[in-house]
């Protein structure tokens, strides 16, 4: 069976799958992204399950970025090691709170997909997996969140250097449906993509 439900493939061989439900603390590609908070001090949910993971390391680096540089805005990004994770990297990213939608949600969680894949890049990184940024505790609307989350991967990935690979790990069926759904729709939109279910 294919370690993936579902996955687009572009016309270069890139590729973008969804996967799920899984433990993104699991995964192997060269990093992993954690929905941060703007401190970065680990917290509930993704973020405090890869701090536990990965162990006091992490935490160590993510204290000193924030000594030397303050907060991490929303839509931003910065890198630590992996510590104990599979992972070699962690790319931390604060998602928007969602506040009804008109509050530059949309732009901040693009933003997030898009920078991590930037710093992926300048690590000359080949993957990446991301979570199901804010759609937990701070809110966003899952179907919403995942048809920004994919569009902007989408857009992202031809300039992202060396990456090849961007998983969208999913805790639970709800969230693997939503991304799945978007990916799909999205990917049979535009011919450039060739979008593929694996069989059970």
């Amino acid at each position: 069976m294919a370690d993936f439900q579902a996955r687009i493939t572009f016309a270069d061989g890139r590729r973008v799958e969804i996967h799920g439900p899984a433990d993104i603390t699991q995964e192997t590609t060269d990093a992993i992204v954690n929905a941060a908070n703007s401190h970065l001090i680990g917290g509930g949910g993704v973020d405090g399950a890869i701090h536990r993971a990965g162990g006091p390391s992490i935490l160590a680096e993510c204290r000193a970025y924030v000594s030397h540089h303050g907060i991490l805005p929303a839509g931003g990004a910065m890198i630590t090691g992996g510590g104990q994770l599979p992972a070699k990297y962690v790319i931390h990213t604060v998602g928007p709170v969602y506040r009804g939608g008109g509050n530059g949600e949309e732009d901040a969680l693009a933003s997030c997909h898009r920078e991590s894949l930037r710093l992926a890049a300048e690590h000359s990184l080949r993957s990446l997996a991301f979570p199901a940024i804010s759609t937990g505790a701070y809110g966003y609307p899952l179907h919403q969140a995942a048809r920004v989350a994919v569009r902007a991967v989408l857009e992202a990935m031809p300039s992202a250097g060396h990456v090849d690979c961007v998983r969208f790990v999913l805790f639970d069926a709800a969230a693997l449906r939503a991304y799945s759904a978007a990916a799909k729709t999205i990917a049979e939109s535009q011919r450039e993509y060739t979008w593929e279910e694996a069989s059970s």
